[in-house]
């Protein structure tokens, strides 16, 4: 397939795990892409893989200072969106008597405000007929214990999702969420547990799957495909859960 031919996508955190899946499949289907990313020897790998068509910027998901920074630096490329996946974000889990204001800071600063400015800067590169799509996450739905400040923040983008729907559509722009559970990525690396306390968890978590296993970045990046492709046109303002039946059954 060939979906997206001449169009340009843009997928915030794309160097790794579900960005990195999402744009390779965009890319796979004729999309050019800009991935961005912290960490600048993972960006330039990812690019090499993308193919020489594909951009790669530096970026801090939680600035809004290089919110603006990417913006202008799209201009100056020439580049116009026609799709935008908003899934950098970072995951720590504590008890919440143990919580502190860094570690708020640091989750609804990346994302949440962070998300949220981005795409106020991208508003001027966002052709008509474009499509968002947030990363949110089944978290927001089913009270795992030490999740509170993940979870709030990951609820407050698919109450994003509604609200910037209702207020873009006027642009042609339709914005929705995908909401992931449990996902094979290198962020369940970075949690801030050790290897033993990291085994048993995901032990206990697949233990929770009707299905039986955790999920594969592919499969998120199909949906979300799916929701930047004409064939979708009809889905706005929504949240499509892919956790292999974890909060629905």
């Amino acid at each position: 397939m060939n979906r997206f031919k001449d169009k340009s996508v843009l997928i915030t955190g794309g160097s790794s795990g579900i960005g990195f899946a999402t744009a390779k499949a965009f890319a796979e289907e004729g999309a050019r892409v800009v991935i961005t990313g912290r960490d600048a020897a993972a960006l330039a790998e990812a690019k090499v893989a993308l193919g020489s068509d594909s951009v790669a910027i530096r970026n801090d998901a939680g600035s809004i200072a290089q919110a603006g920074e990417l913006a202008a630096a799209l201009s100056s490329l020439g580049i116009r969106l026609d799709a935008v996946f908003i899934n950098a974000g970072t995951a720590k889990f504590a008890p919440f008597a143990d919580v502190d204001e860094a570690q708020w800071d640091l989750s609804f600063n990346t994302n949440v405000k962070g998300a949220y400015f981005q795409l106020q800067a991208l508003l001027p590169q966002l052709n008509a007929g474009a499509s968002i799509v947030l990363n949110g996450s089944i978290n927001a739905h089913i009270g795992m214990p030490n999740s509170s400040v993940y979870a709030a923040s990951k609820a407050s983008l698919i109450s994003l999702a509604k609200t910037l729907s209702a207020e873009l559509l006027p642009r042609k722009v339709r914005v929705n969420v995908v909401s992931p559970g449990p996902i094979h990525t290198p962020l369940y690396g970075k949690l801030g547990m050790d290897a033993d306390a990291l085994a048993a968890t995901a032990a206990q978590i697949q233990a929770q799957i009707p299905l039986g296993r955790f999920g594969q970045p592919e499969e998120v990046a199909a949906t979300v495909l799916h929701l930047a492709s004409p064939e979708s046109a009809f889905i706005v303002g929504t949240e499509i859960v892919i956790d292999g039946g974890m909060s629905q059954l």
